[in-house]
Protein backbone atom coordinates (compact mmCIF):
# COMPACT_ATOMS: atom_id res chain seq x y z
CA UNK A 1 0.00 0.00 0.00
CA UNK A 2 1.31 3.38 -0.63
CA UNK A 3 2.20 5.85 2.09
CA UNK A 4 -0.08 9.08 2.64
CA UNK A 5 2.74 11.23 1.01
CA UNK A 6 2.86 9.43 -2.13
CA UNK A 7 -1.38 9.06 -2.15
CA UNK A 8 -1.19 12.99 -2.04
CA UNK A 9 1.56 13.20 -4.64
CA UNK A 10 -0.81 11.42 -6.65
CA UNK A 11 -3.70 13.38 -6.58
CA UNK A 12 -1.99 16.43 -6.59
CA UNK A 13 -0.53 14.87 -10.36
CA UNK A 14 -4.28 15.24 -10.98
CA UNK A 15 -6.14 17.48 -9.18
CA UNK A 16 -4.44 20.81 -11.08
CA UNK A 17 -5.44 19.76 -15.20
CA UNK A 18 -9.03 18.88 -13.88
CA UNK A 19 -9.70 22.17 -12.20
CA UNK A 20 -7.83 23.81 -14.61
CA UNK A 21 -9.80 21.94 -17.24
CA UNK A 22 -6.48 21.08 -18.83
CA UNK A 23 -2.44 22.28 -18.78
CA UNK A 24 -1.11 25.69 -18.38
CA UNK A 25 -0.16 26.51 -21.87
CA UNK A 26 -0.15 29.91 -22.44
CA UNK A 27 1.51 33.57 -21.88
CA UNK A 28 0.00 36.50 -21.22
CA UNK A 29 0.71 38.04 -25.10
CA UNK A 30 -1.03 34.57 -26.11
CA UNK A 31 -4.05 35.41 -23.96
CA UNK A 32 -4.30 39.21 -25.04
CA UNK A 33 -4.46 37.41 -28.72
CA UNK A 34 -7.32 34.30 -28.03
CA UNK A 35 -9.37 36.62 -25.88
CA UNK A 36 -9.19 39.68 -28.14
CA UNK A 37 -8.88 42.01 -24.74
CA UNK A 38 -6.31 43.97 -24.05
CA UNK A 39 -3.30 42.43 -21.75
CA UNK A 40 -3.56 45.12 -19.28
CA UNK A 41 -7.61 44.42 -18.98
CA UNK A 42 -6.93 40.44 -18.62
CA UNK A 43 -3.90 41.61 -16.07
CA UNK A 44 -6.00 43.60 -14.47
CA UNK A 45 -9.05 40.93 -13.93
CA UNK A 46 -6.75 38.30 -12.75
CA UNK A 47 -4.88 40.28 -10.08
CA UNK A 48 -8.38 41.47 -9.07
CA UNK A 49 -9.70 38.03 -9.00
CA UNK A 50 -7.17 37.16 -6.28
CA UNK A 51 -4.47 35.50 -8.47
CA UNK A 52 -0.14 36.79 -8.56
CA UNK A 53 0.69 37.71 -12.17
CA UNK A 54 4.28 37.09 -13.01
CA UNK A 55 5.62 40.33 -14.20
CA UNK A 56 7.22 38.00 -16.92
CA UNK A 57 4.47 38.40 -19.72
CA UNK A 58 5.99 35.65 -21.55
CA UNK A 59 5.25 33.12 -18.69
CA UNK A 60 3.27 30.14 -19.32
CA UNK A 61 0.42 30.68 -16.46
CA UNK A 62 -2.86 30.38 -18.27
CA UNK A 63 -5.20 27.66 -19.80
CA UNK A 64 -8.10 27.19 -22.02
CA UNK A 65 -10.52 27.68 -18.95
CA UNK A 66 -8.03 30.80 -18.57
CA UNK A 67 -9.31 32.32 -21.48
CA UNK A 68 -12.69 31.45 -21.71
CA UNK A 69 -13.22 33.47 -18.53
CA UNK A 70 -11.76 36.32 -20.12
CA UNK A 71 -14.18 35.93 -22.62
CA UNK A 72 -17.35 35.53 -20.68
CA UNK A 73 -16.31 38.70 -18.69
CA UNK A 74 -16.02 41.00 -21.99
CA UNK A 75 -19.43 39.45 -22.62
CA UNK A 76 -21.47 40.75 -19.41
CA UNK A 77 -22.22 43.97 -21.02
CA UNK A 78 -23.03 45.62 -17.23
CA UNK A 79 -19.47 44.99 -15.96
CA UNK A 80 -17.51 45.34 -19.48
CA UNK A 81 -18.77 48.70 -20.15
CA UNK A 82 -18.62 50.16 -16.77
CA UNK A 83 -15.28 51.81 -15.29
CA UNK A 84 -12.08 50.15 -14.91
CA UNK A 85 -13.21 51.14 -11.09
CA UNK A 86 -16.23 49.42 -11.08
CA UNK A 87 -14.69 46.17 -12.88
CA UNK A 88 -12.12 45.81 -10.41
CA UNK A 89 -14.10 45.85 -7.32
CA UNK A 90 -16.60 43.27 -9.08
CA UNK A 91 -13.72 40.90 -9.78
CA UNK A 92 -12.42 41.50 -6.65
CA UNK A 93 -15.69 40.75 -5.04
CA UNK A 94 -15.90 37.73 -6.82
CA UNK A 95 -12.23 36.42 -6.25
CA UNK A 96 -12.63 37.30 -2.45
CA UNK A 97 -15.72 35.10 -2.17
CA UNK A 98 -14.43 32.20 -3.81
CA UNK A 99 -11.18 32.22 -2.29
CA UNK A 100 -13.03 32.24 1.18
CA UNK A 101 -15.57 28.58 0.16
CA UNK A 102 -12.15 27.05 -1.42
CA UNK A 103 -9.71 27.36 1.74
CA UNK A 104 -13.44 26.55 3.59
CA UNK A 105 -13.23 23.39 0.95
CA UNK A 106 -10.28 22.10 0.43
CA UNK A 107 -10.27 20.07 3.51
CA UNK A 108 -13.44 18.61 2.84
CA UNK A 109 -12.51 17.68 -0.42
CA UNK A 110 -9.23 16.45 0.35
CA UNK A 111 -10.32 14.07 2.83
CA UNK A 112 -13.48 12.40 0.47
CA UNK A 113 -10.94 11.98 -2.05
CA UNK A 114 -8.23 10.07 -0.12
CA UNK A 115 -11.14 8.03 1.47
CA UNK A 116 -12.43 6.99 -1.45
CA UNK A 117 -9.36 6.31 -3.26
CA UNK A 118 -8.51 4.15 0.13
CA UNK A 119 -11.79 2.39 0.04
CA UNK A 120 -11.27 1.22 -3.59
CA UNK A 121 -7.54 0.58 -3.10
CA UNK A 122 -9.27 -2.10 -0.42
CA UNK A 123 -11.75 -3.61 -2.88
CA UNK A 124 -9.04 -3.98 -5.84
CA UNK A 125 -5.67 -4.13 -4.50
CA UNK A 126 -4.67 -4.50 -8.31
CA UNK A 127 -6.05 -1.27 -9.23
CA UNK A 128 -4.10 1.70 -10.95
CA UNK A 129 -3.47 4.01 -8.25
CA UNK A 130 -3.34 7.05 -10.62
CA UNK A 131 -6.90 5.74 -12.27
CA UNK A 132 -7.83 5.88 -8.90
CA UNK A 133 -6.96 9.40 -8.18
CA UNK A 134 -8.40 10.53 -10.95
CA UNK A 135 -11.83 9.38 -10.97
CA UNK A 136 -12.28 9.69 -7.10
CA UNK A 137 -11.16 13.56 -8.21
CA UNK A 138 -13.97 13.85 -11.15
CA UNK A 139 -16.43 12.20 -8.51
CA UNK A 140 -15.75 14.56 -5.86
CA UNK A 141 -15.56 17.76 -7.62
CA UNK A 142 -18.19 16.97 -9.55
CA UNK A 143 -20.55 16.70 -6.35
CA UNK A 144 -19.32 19.68 -4.82
CA UNK A 145 -19.86 21.66 -7.33
CA UNK A 146 -23.24 20.61 -8.05
CA UNK A 147 -24.31 21.12 -4.36
CA UNK A 148 -22.67 24.84 -4.71
CA UNK A 149 -24.74 25.23 -7.99
CA UNK A 150 -27.82 24.39 -6.30
CA UNK A 151 -26.99 26.64 -3.24
CA UNK A 152 -26.00 29.64 -5.35
CA UNK A 153 -29.06 29.30 -6.99
CA UNK A 154 -31.84 29.17 -4.66
CA UNK A 155 -29.45 32.40 -2.62
CA UNK A 156 -29.83 33.73 -5.74
CA UNK A 157 -33.20 33.79 -6.26
CA UNK A 158 -34.15 34.39 -2.79
CA UNK A 159 -31.56 37.85 -3.16
CA UNK A 160 -33.07 38.90 -6.56
CA UNK A 161 -36.82 38.31 -4.91
CA UNK A 162 -35.82 40.90 -2.49
CA UNK A 163 -34.28 43.18 -4.53
CA UNK A 164 -36.88 43.17 -7.67
CA UNK A 165 -39.71 43.03 -4.83
CA UNK A 166 -38.26 46.68 -4.32
CA UNK A 167 -38.17 47.77 -7.91
CA UNK A 168 -34.53 47.68 -7.57
CA UNK A 169 -32.01 48.42 -10.33
CA UNK A 170 -28.73 48.02 -11.51
CA UNK A 171 -25.41 48.95 -9.63
CA UNK A 172 -25.56 50.12 -6.28
CA UNK A 173 -28.82 50.03 -4.25
CA UNK A 174 -29.85 52.32 -1.49
CA UNK A 175 -32.60 50.36 0.66
CA UNK A 176 -34.58 50.82 3.60
CA UNK A 177 -33.77 48.21 5.93
CA UNK A 178 -33.01 46.85 9.31
CA UNK A 179 -29.54 46.20 10.05
CA UNK A 180 -28.41 44.27 13.12
CA UNK A 181 -25.62 42.83 14.64
CA UNK A 182 -24.74 40.13 17.38
CA UNK A 183 -21.12 40.42 19.17
CA UNK A 184 -19.86 37.53 21.45
CA UNK A 185 -19.51 39.03 25.15
CA UNK A 186 -16.08 38.51 26.62
CA UNK A 187 -14.32 36.57 23.20
CA UNK A 188 -10.75 37.94 23.19
CA UNK A 189 -10.41 36.46 26.95
CA UNK A 190 -11.95 33.04 26.00
CA UNK A 191 -9.33 32.97 23.12
CA UNK A 192 -6.80 33.32 25.51
CA UNK A 193 -8.42 29.73 27.53
CA UNK A 194 -10.13 28.01 25.48
CA UNK A 195 -7.89 24.98 23.66
CA UNK A 196 -8.05 25.13 19.72
CA UNK A 197 -10.68 22.72 19.60
CA UNK A 198 -13.03 24.29 22.12
CA UNK A 199 -12.59 27.94 20.75
CA UNK A 200 -13.62 25.92 17.27
CA UNK A 201 -16.61 24.53 18.59
CA UNK A 202 -17.77 27.84 20.45
CA UNK A 203 -17.59 29.54 16.86
CA UNK A 204 -19.95 26.88 15.17
CA UNK A 205 -22.05 26.90 17.79
CA UNK A 206 -22.36 30.47 17.79
CA UNK A 207 -22.50 30.47 14.10
CA UNK A 208 -24.90 27.84 13.98
CA UNK A 209 -27.58 29.69 16.17
CA UNK A 210 -27.27 33.31 15.26
CA UNK A 211 -27.50 31.77 11.83
CA UNK A 212 -30.56 29.96 12.51
CA UNK A 213 -32.34 32.33 14.49
CA UNK A 214 -32.02 35.06 11.60
CA UNK A 215 -32.90 32.81 8.84
CA UNK A 216 -36.19 31.27 10.35
CA UNK A 217 -37.35 35.08 11.10
CA UNK A 218 -37.03 36.24 7.47
CA UNK A 219 -33.42 37.67 7.49
CA UNK A 220 -30.16 36.72 5.52
CA UNK A 221 -26.75 36.84 6.94
CA UNK A 222 -24.12 39.58 5.77
CA UNK A 223 -21.66 38.15 6.73
CA UNK A 224 -19.36 36.50 9.95
CA UNK A 225 -16.41 37.88 11.46
CA UNK A 226 -15.00 35.84 14.23
CA UNK A 227 -17.08 36.50 17.34
CA UNK A 228 -19.57 39.04 15.38
CA UNK A 229 -22.46 38.08 13.17
CA UNK A 230 -24.18 41.27 10.64
CA UNK A 231 -27.46 40.32 9.52
CA UNK A 232 -30.28 42.45 7.58
CA UNK A 233 -33.92 42.40 7.24
CA UNK A 234 -36.44 44.04 5.26
CA UNK A 235 -38.58 45.32 8.11
CA UNK A 236 -37.87 46.43 11.54
CA UNK A 237 -40.20 43.88 12.86
CA UNK A 238 -38.48 41.37 11.31
CA UNK A 239 -35.35 42.84 12.36
CA UNK A 240 -36.99 43.44 15.94
CA UNK A 241 -37.77 39.43 16.37
CA UNK A 242 -34.42 38.25 14.45
CA UNK A 243 -32.28 40.48 17.27
CA UNK A 244 -34.78 38.76 19.88
CA UNK A 245 -34.39 35.67 18.78
CA UNK A 246 -30.35 35.40 18.12
CA UNK A 247 -29.99 36.86 21.96
CA UNK A 248 -32.64 33.66 23.03
CA UNK A 249 -30.41 31.36 20.93
CA UNK A 250 -27.22 31.83 22.96
CA UNK A 251 -26.64 29.10 24.77
CA UNK A 252 -23.85 27.44 26.75
CA UNK A 253 -21.00 25.58 25.02
CA UNK A 254 -18.01 23.41 26.70
CA UNK A 255 -19.12 25.72 30.25
CA UNK A 256 -18.76 28.85 28.98
CA UNK A 257 -21.94 31.09 28.13
CA UNK A 258 -22.23 32.67 24.96
CA UNK A 259 -23.37 36.21 26.45
CA UNK A 260 -24.40 38.47 23.43
CA UNK A 261 -24.69 41.62 22.77
CA UNK A 262 -27.07 43.03 19.96
CA UNK A 263 -27.61 45.98 18.21
CA UNK A 264 -30.05 46.81 15.68
CA UNK A 265 -31.11 50.25 13.47
CA UNK A 266 -33.53 50.56 10.80
CA UNK A 267 -32.93 53.17 7.58
CA UNK A 268 -32.09 53.53 4.51
CA UNK A 269 -28.51 52.24 3.64
CA UNK A 270 -26.04 51.61 0.71
CA UNK A 271 -26.07 47.83 -0.89
CA UNK A 272 -23.50 47.27 -2.86
CA UNK A 273 -21.98 44.07 -3.76
CA UNK A 274 -23.24 41.75 -1.12
CA UNK A 275 -22.42 44.41 1.68
CA UNK A 276 -24.57 47.15 3.25
CA UNK A 277 -23.11 50.66 3.91
CA UNK A 278 -24.06 53.72 5.75
CA UNK A 279 -24.78 55.91 9.01
CA UNK A 280 -27.86 53.49 9.67
CA UNK A 281 -25.18 50.45 9.78
CA UNK A 282 -22.80 52.74 11.85
CA UNK A 283 -25.62 52.94 14.42
CA UNK A 284 -26.22 49.32 14.81
CA UNK A 285 -22.76 48.65 15.42
CA UNK A 286 -22.11 51.55 17.92
CA UNK A 287 -25.22 50.25 20.19
CA UNK A 288 -24.02 46.28 19.79
CA UNK A 289 -20.80 47.91 21.63
CA UNK A 290 -22.88 49.87 24.33
CA UNK A 291 -25.47 47.48 24.97
CA UNK A 292 -25.26 45.20 28.12
CA UNK A 293 -24.12 41.73 27.87
CA UNK A 294 -27.81 39.97 27.54
CA UNK A 295 -29.96 42.85 25.80
CA UNK A 296 -30.64 44.16 22.65
CA UNK A 297 -30.45 47.75 21.99
CA UNK A 298 -32.27 49.59 19.15
CA UNK A 299 -32.25 52.88 16.91
CA UNK A 300 -34.84 55.61 16.79
CA UNK A 301 -35.81 54.41 13.74
CA UNK A 302 -36.93 51.08 15.05
CA UNK A 303 -38.30 52.17 18.07
CA UNK A 304 -40.95 54.47 15.97
CA UNK A 305 -41.19 51.44 13.54
CA UNK A 306 -43.01 49.17 16.20
CA UNK A 307 -43.39 51.46 18.78
CA UNK A 308 -47.45 50.64 18.69
CA UNK A 309 -46.67 46.74 17.99
CA UNK A 310 -47.95 44.51 21.11
CA UNK A 311 -45.33 41.87 20.11
CA UNK A 312 -42.53 44.33 21.94
CA UNK A 313 -42.08 46.82 24.69
CA UNK A 314 -39.22 49.18 24.82
CA UNK A 315 -37.34 51.13 27.43
CA UNK A 316 -35.61 54.43 26.56
CA UNK A 317 -31.95 54.97 27.47
CA UNK A 318 -30.16 58.49 28.18
CA UNK A 319 -28.09 59.29 25.06
CA UNK A 320 -24.75 58.45 24.70
CA UNK A 321 -21.57 60.09 23.44
CA UNK A 322 -19.80 57.11 20.83
CA UNK A 323 -16.80 57.74 18.37
CA UNK A 324 -18.52 59.37 15.42
CA UNK A 325 -21.84 59.79 16.96
CA UNK A 326 -22.51 62.96 19.45
CA UNK A 327 -25.75 61.44 20.24
CA UNK A 328 -26.52 57.87 20.48
CA UNK A 329 -29.85 57.13 21.72
CA UNK A 330 -31.47 53.76 21.98
CA UNK A 331 -33.83 51.61 23.41
CA UNK A 332 -33.60 48.26 25.09
CA UNK A 333 -36.13 45.95 23.30
CA UNK A 334 -37.75 43.04 25.20
CA UNK A 335 -40.61 40.67 23.80
CA UNK A 336 -43.81 40.83 25.24
CA UNK A 337 -45.29 38.22 27.67
CA UNK A 338 -48.48 37.41 26.26
CA UNK A 339 -50.25 35.83 29.72
CA UNK A 340 -53.06 33.52 28.98
CA UNK A 341 -57.00 34.36 30.47
CA UNK A 342 -57.73 32.88 33.47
Amino acid sequence: MMASAEISELVQSVVEPYLLDGPRKYNRREVEKLSGLPNSATRRLWVSLGFPADPDDAAVEYTDADIQAAKGFSRLNVLASADIHRQTTAARTLGRSMARLAEWQVDLVTEEILARIAARTQEDPTADPKELARVATEEVITEFEALQRYAFRRHLDAALARSLDEGAVAGDTMRVLAIGFADMVGYTRLTRHLEPEELSSLLEAFETATSNAIVANGGWVIKNVGDEVMFAATTATEGARIALAVQEAATASHGVTQELRVGLAYGEVLQRFGDLYGSVVNVAARLTGVARPGTVLIDDGAALAIEDDPEFSLRNLATVRVKGINRLHGHVLRRNVIRPLV
